[in-house]
């Protein structure tokens, strides 16, 4: 499996943040700093939900203009880490895909 590399990371690490439940405290609606890293979880740590978890495919798909995210593959993320993972490999295949 192809690893992300930095700039992949950035993006991704962005996006989790920016929509991400937790990142509203729920009591003065101010956004708070949040901390992601390979090792967070989308509903654990920060609070994604089932709608909160199709918004975040579809900015990934549309940043890394990605073909839509199958159900299988979705449901084996877990964390900020399978993300990226899932992201590099799918430019990785695509990248092979188009040389051939």
């Amino acid at each position: 499996m192809s690893a992300p590399d930095i700039q992949q990371q950035t993006a991704i690490h962005r996006i989790v943040c920016q929509l991400a439940p937790a990142v509203l405290s729920t009591a003065s609606k101010s956004r708070r700093h949040l901390e992601v890293s390979r090792n967070s979880l989308l509903v654990e740590d920060l609070g994604y939900h089932s709608l909160a978890l199709l918004e975040l495919a579809l900015a990934l798909e549309d940043e890394f203009n990605l073909p839509p995210i199958n159900e299988q593959a979705a449901q084996q993320i877990r964390s900020v880490g399978d993300i990226e993972d899932l992201v590099a490999a799918t430019l990785h295949n695509a990248r092979h895909d188009a040389a051939t």
